[in-house]
């Protein structure tokens, strides 16, 4: 009794393995069981919203035949860059659990200053526009440093930025209620440049689906290094098929019209690099666990101060760039700049796309999705000549929607024993 018992007290316990980690081993049969424990489960991810967009798109062609063409998808995607941007800051906040509210009026503020110094006092433009940036990066500071330092509810210190920095924006503009961008400028190139070159649209294509193939396999040979299932090399490949197939179809439908706009490939760059950096680094997996919980992150040995701060100036300098966007797309800087329905479309790109307004949970992707559902209705209610304030109530009643959907998502998770 005495050997075998000692025997047995020898033999290390099987590890446990959590079952969704084998799905990548058990083929279509384990995707299709995964997706469904997902639906059961209330991990429904940016399926609803490209359900979404697909219905958008066949209702609005519907009602008007020119919806779908190259042009007036071409005008979709430059609408997207401004308040694209300024979303993907509001992801970076929302991870935390928080919110700002400042981010109309930093927009607006960044790009009166930029107007002023380049128009005005015939400063660079590139350094007109860096030193607009620096300026919002250094009030993202402030933010964060009356949130994360003195204990100021994040709600009240960007309320107060709302108020500050539209005054702000008075004062720099002064008594010049607009500054119409330099004529060719580089401000004035951002929202209406186009890349005319067919190899452009279809490089970058191209270049993306490469970047794609090229992480997901390292990917998966370093899980298979770690002893982790990983994706197969098929399955891999049929991701990188579809999306090559949509990445080329999109190309060719920009090279249809006026070619591949800038807009949108700075805010692809954008995103694509928030994406790398919030699911990839050290510091990305830091804003994940402070928004998941702050003691937690704490004894982890994060520094939550450093985190948040940094977190509301990356918002803060998203929404300068955002700004200036906007500005271009207007053809000039005014006082109302960043005013309106600006912040709210940002706000609600975000929580539309799949980010969480409890924190921990959502994607760069999302600002980009939520982004195209918001501008996709503009543009389809504007096609119908319906009035701003349908616009308004129907960008609601998307918003209503998605917040419900996140929360009871959430209750299902946690129902779940996955919240």
């Amino acid at each position: 009794m005495t050997s075998q018992g000692t025997a047995s007290q020898s033999i290390p316990a099987a590890p446990a393995v959590d079952p969704r980690l084998l799905v990548r081993e058990q083929g279509l049969n384990g995707y299709l069981a995964e997706f469904q424990r997902k639906l059961r489960s209330g991990d429904l991810g940016s399926l609803p919203v490209v359900v979404g967009l697909v219905a958008i798109a066949i209702i609005f062609q519907s009602l008007n035949s020119h919806f779908l063409t190259a042009g007036n998808l071409s005008n979709i995607a430059l609408y997207l860059a401004g308040p694209g941007l300024i979303s993907v800051g509001i992801v970076f906040v929302l991870l935390l659990g928080e919110i700002d509210l400042s981010l109309g009026s930093v927009a607006g503020a960044s790009a009166a200053i930029a107007a002023v110094a380049a128009v005005q006092h015939g400063v660079n433009e590139w350094l007109a526009i860096l030193l607009a940036v620096g300026c919002a990066l250094a009030i993202g500071a402030l933010h964060g440093f009356f949130f994360a330092k003195l204990g100021v509810p994040a709600f009240v210190v960007t309320l107060a930025g709302f108020l500050g920095w539209n005054g702000l924006q008075g004062v720099v503009m002064g008594k010049t209620g607009t500054l119409n961008n330099i004529p060719n400028g580089v401000i004035a190139k951002l929202d209406n440049y186009f890349f005319d070159d067919v190899a452009v649209a279809y490089g970058l294509a191209a270049i993306g689906v490469a970047g794609y193939l090229v992480a997901t396999l390292l990917a998966a040979r370093n899980r298979r290094q770690a002893g982790l299932p990983a994706r197969s090399v098929t399955e891999i490949a049929v991701r990188a098929a579809g999306l090559a197939v949509l990445a080329f179809v999109v190309a060719y439908m920009f090279n249809q019209d006026r070619g591949m706009p800038l807009a949108l490939v700075v805010l692809l760059a954008v995103v694509i690099g928030s994406d790398f950096v919030l699911r990839r680094t050290r510091y990305g997996r830091q804003v994940f666990a402070v928004g998941g919980g702050i003691e937690a992150a704490r004894r982890a040995g994060i520094s939550v101060a450093r985190v948040r701060i940094s977190v509301y100036m990356i918002s803060a300098g998203l929404a300068a760039v955002g700004g200036l966007f906007l500005a271009s797309q207007s053809g000039s800087a005014d006082k109302q700049l960043g005013s309106g329905n600006v912040l709210m479309d940002a706000i609600a790109a975000a929580v539309i796309g799949g980010t969480s307004l409890f924190g921990g949970r959502g994607k760069a992707w999302s600002a980009l999705l939520g982004t195209l559902v918001i501008e996709s209705i503009m543009v389809g209610l504007d096609m119908q000549n319906t009035s701003q304030s349908i616009e308004y109530m129907i960008t609601g009643a998307v918003l209503l929607a998605a917040v419900v959907l996140d929360s009871v998502s959430r209750r299902t998770q946690k129902s779940s024993g996955r919240g």
